[in-house]
């Protein structure tokens, strides 16, 4: 008689409030390319930018509100150091204000499947981006993850 397999495998349970999380967001994130590109017909490119950007932030407070008023604390997070002041700001200066302004901009001109398509390359890119210039951790599932976005999109 064979001893029992140890299961390595999360379990559902486990991985049902993730998982569900992320699909959720994978379908808030994936309606809003051709939302805005509705959007896009009345409002200006800039605006809209704008008009996304302001709304997340009004959402995380409300998120942030939601919580306390439930007893929820959140988790204290360590103070910025003085060097990684101007990154933060570079950071908020391209992923919150030109990023988004060039995504509507961009979407104006362009189909709107066709910006979902590209937009997957984020990822691809992003993955690159923490390779080569902050050296993160690189190997053969992430890259094999990367070769079936990019099949993916030229299919």
């Amino acid at each position: 008689m064979s001893p029992p397999i140890k299961k390595t495998v999360m379990s559902m349970e486990a991985l049902a409030p993730g998982a569900g999380l992320a699909i959720l967001s994978a379908l808030l994130f994936g309606a809003s390319t051709p939302l805005a590109k509705l959007l896009l017909r009345d409002v200006d490119a800039w605006m809209l930018a704008g008009l996304l950007y302001l709304s997340s932030g009004l959402g995380l407070i409300a998120v942030r509100t939601f919580a306390r008023a439930l007893g929820s604390s959140p988790r204290s997070e360590a103070a910025l150091r003085r060097g990684e002041w101007p990154w933060l700001g570079l950071a908020i200066l391209s992923g919150g204000v030109i990023g988004p302004v060039l995504l509507m901009v961009g979407l104006a001109h362009t189909a709107a499947t066709t910006a979902a398509l590209l937009l997957n390359l984020e990822g691809v890119l992003t993955a690159l981006l923490a390779w080569f210039v902050f050296r993160e951790n690189f190997d053969r599932r992430i890259a094999l993850g990367m070769a079936a976005i990019i099949a993916g999109d030229s299919c």
